[in-house]
């Protein structure tokens, strides 16, 4: 069953979706304001999201911003904003689709299915994991297991061990991370700012973070990712 959120201010809207959504067979968590759904998406798993622009509380275009360095969770902005600029922002900001009202709720509904069909065709395109010793990754999912349980990795420290973990056994100086680091996220990242980012997911990662087992540096280089995967 997919689960929605729903983050509409209008309360006689959301129930209105919530229940057309239901009927389709959906899971809706219904939020009113910008901080209950950042409560549901942190909290709980959505596969998609409909989120209002104008909040009592905030701005929607902030929060999809804030969701993308997390998630790749499909949005779908619905909102009154209906201004070229605004549809124009609200995609380039990382939003799959943006409908205006007044709506079609059939039209809503058709559209939200496209959409998760298009994320389960490559969700199913990307099921190849990679495994080292106690740490199982799911590149696609941005998921790491250890031993069972979910390391949760932030946007750098995901672009990082995907990066280790597709050049296992392989030095990796300090400057080709940073080019690549810099490349994938679009901002400035400087040395210092990457020894932290290391000793964060050594953190997370190692049984010893004094003492590393995975990634290990290699003095005046760069860091090595020191375990073979398959």
């Amino acid at each position: 069953m997919y689960k929605i959120l729903v983050v509409e201010d209008d309360e006689s809207l959301g129930r209105g979706l919530q229940f057309a959504l239901q009927k389709e067979g959906f899971e809706v968590n219904l939020a009113r304001t910008l901080s209950e759904g950042k409560s549901y998406f942190y909290s709980t798993k959505n596969d998609l999201i409909l989120l209002d622009v104008m909040l009592p509380d905030g701005n929607g275009f902030e929060f999809c911003k804030e969701i993308r360095k997390e998630s790749d969770i499909a949005i779908i902005f619905l909102t009154a904003c209906d201004e070229e600029v605004n549809v124009v922002l609200g995609l380039d900001i990382g939003a799959d689709d943006y409908i205006t009202k007044p709506f079609r709720v059939r039209e809503l509904i058709s559209r939200i299915k496209a959409i998760l069909r298009r994320s389960e065709k490559i969700n199913k395109m990307h099921t190849n994991s990679i495994k080292c010793n106690d740490l199982v990754f799911y590149s696609f999912e941005r998921k790491l297991i250890k031993n069972g349980k979910e390391i949760m990795l932030t946007t750098m420290e995901y672009k990082l061990i995907d990066m280790f973990l597709n050049n296992p056994m392989r030095i990796l100086s300090r400057n080709n991370i940073l080019e690549k680091l810099w490349d994938l996220n679009g901002e400035f990242v400087d040395d210092n700012t990457l020894s932290v980012y290391i000793r964060r997911l050594r953190e997370k990662i190692e049984d010893d973070a004094s003492h590393p087992q995975y990634i290990t540096t290699v003095r005046g280089i760069g860091y090595k990712w020191n375990k073979r995967c398959s």
